[in-house]
């Protein structure tokens, strides 16, 4: 007997409340990486990453540190005990997403013009 799945959908929000990459891809990397791109000049805890993104501490804590083995994001400062995060503008990474996220913003924001000129 065949299981049907569950469709994960993310919670009710306002289309223009949802980033960029959530937009097309739905999960916590998509929402933290929303993130970095939107504020890259600058640096958050993991913490504030994870109220600011909606995600839960401890994934936020495993994406980040696998984000930073992967040169997307670089530890900048240390605050009291809290490690500071931002995006990593020297990696080729962080540069392919975050112009992929402006093209999709862009997209939604044509997408949202066209919509309001037809009404």
């Amino acid at each position: 007997m065949k299981q049907k799945t569950k469709r994960v959908t993310l919670p009710e929000k306002e289309t223009s409340e949802i980033g960029p990459l959530t937009s097309v891809f739905p999960c916590s990397e998509s929402r933290i990486l929303d993130h970095a791109v939107t504020m890259s000049g600058l640096d958050y805890s993991i913490s504030d990453i994870s109220r600011i993104s909606g995600v839960n501490f401890k994934t936020t804590l495993n994406v980040v540190h696998k984000l930073e083995d992967q040169e997307m994001l670089k530890k900048t400062r240390t605050v009291g005990k809290a490690m500071m995060y931002q995006l990593n503008s020297d990696s080729d990474q962080a540069k392919s997403i975050s112009k992929l996220a402006f093209e999709i913003a862009k997209k939604r924001i044509s997408q949202s013009i066209d919509k309001q000129n037809k009404n």
